[in-house]
C-alpha cells in the first residue's frame, strides 16, 4: 500500500477486511493453525515490532516472488520503538502486511501476538516508552480523524482472524509464544485444532491469551506440547534474542527479527526438522541479507 492508501480510511479499511477474507479462507488452515505439506519453502521471523526496514530485508531472503511454494511467518508488527510526533504509527505496518496477503494469498502468514491481543482488546501493554495500545490509538486519531473508530474495528478483525498457529507436514510448529508452565494444568492443547471464540482471548484463562503471552517455558513442557501436538521442533518469539536466533532448550528456538541483530530462520518443507541448537546456527542474521545484495548475489 501506498502512504496515500495508508492513510485513506477508506482504502484501508477495504484491503483489511479483503485480507480477513483471505486469512479465514485459507485451504490449508484447519481451525486455529495453518498446516503445510512437505513441498516448498517457509521462512519463520520472530517479533518485527514495526521495523519497515527488516520487513523488506525478510522479503528479499524469503523470496515471497520466486514461486508459488514460498510461505513466510510474520508476527508481532506493531508497537515500535520509533514514534512520529509522539504517536505510534504502526497500523501502517498492519496495512503493508494485508496488501502482501492479497499479493500473495495463501503464503503470508502473519500469527496472532501479544501486542495485536492488546489492541484488539483495549488492554494496556508496554514495551518500556509508555502505554502502546493508547500511543497506537493516538495514532489512528492524527492519521484518520473521524474516521479513527471504524478503521479500529476493521483492525480488530484482521487481527482475529490470524491463525494462533502454522505447523508443517515435516514436525515444526511456530506460534507466538507458548502458555506459561503453571498454565499447563489447565491449558487445553487442543485450541489448535477449532475455530477460536471469545473467550479464547480473554484473561486469565484463554487459551488464545495464555499462548501468546506465556513466559517461562521449562524443557519437560516444550517436550509435552511437542507430544500433544505431534512435532519435533516449536518456534517462537516473544522474547529477546541477542544474536536473533536462540535454543531456549531442547525442542524450542525462538526468533527475533525487530533489532540490529535480528534474523530469520529458513527451512525447505520437504526436510526433517533440525535440532534447536543447529537451527539457531542456520538461522540468517537479516543485515548479512544487505550485504548479500550489496555483493550482487542471491540471498544464501
Amino acid at each position: 500500500m501506498s502512504r496515500d492508501e495508508l492513510s485513506d480510511a477508506g482504502v484501508f479499511i477495504e484491503r483489511l477486511d479483503a485480507a480477513v477474507g483471505v486469512l479465514r479462507d485459507d485451504a490449508n488452515r484447519r481451525g486455529a493453525t495453518v498446516h503445510l505439506p512437505r513441498s516448498g519453502r517457509l521462512t519463520i521471523t520472530g517479533d518485527l515490532h514495526d521495523n519497515p526496514l527488516n520487513l523488506e530485508r525478510i522479503l528479499r531472503y524469503a523470496d515471497v516472488g520466486g514461486g508459488t511454494d514460498r510461505h513466510v511467518i510474520l508476527q508481532e508488527m506493531i508497537h515500535g520503538d520509533r514514534l512520529v510526533n509522539g504517536v505510534d504509527l504502526s497500523h501502517r505496518m498492519l496495512g503493508r502486511v494485508a496488501a502482501l496477503i492479497l499479493e500473495h494469498p495463501g503464503r503470508i502468514h502473519p500469527l496472532l501476538a501479544n501486542h495485536e491481543l492488546a489492541q484488539m482488546r483495549g488492554d494496556s501493554v508496554s514495551k518500556g516508552g509508555g502505554d502502546n495500545v493508547a500511543l497506537f490509538d493516538e495514532g489512528l486519531d492524527w492519521v484518520f480523524g473521524d474516521d479513527a473508530e471504524p478503521v479500529a474495528e476493521a483492525i480488530g478483525r484482521f487481527v482475529a482472524a490470524m491463525p494462533l498457529a502454522l505447523r508443517t507436514e515435516s514436525g515444526i510448529l511456530c506460534s507466538h509464544s507458548l502458555p506459561a508452565a503453571s498454565s499447563m494444568k489447565w491449558f487445553d492443547p487442543g485450541i489448535l485444532d477449532r475455530d477460536l471464540v471469545e473467550e479464547d482471548y480473554a484473561p486469565p484463562r484463554g487459551g488464545a491469551y495464555a499462548m501468546v503471552w506465556g513466559r517461562g517455558h521449562t524443557p519437560p513442557q516444550v517436550r509435552d506440547l511437542a507430544t500433544a501436538w505431534g512435532v519435533e521442533l516449536l518456534c517462537v518469539g516473544h522474547g529477546f534474542a541477542e544474536t536473533g536466533a536462540e535454543a531456549v532448550c531442547p525442542g524450542l528456538l525462538m526468533l527475533n527479527s525487530d533489532h540490529e541483530r535480528a534474523a530469520a530462520w529458513r527451512v525447505e518443507l520437504a526436510a526433517p526438522p533440525p535440532s534447536s541448537d543447529v537451527a539457531a546456527i542456520e538461522a540468517m542474521p537479516l543485515a548479512a541479507v544487505d550485504a548479500m545484495a550489496d555483493l550482487g548475489r542471491d540471498s544464501p
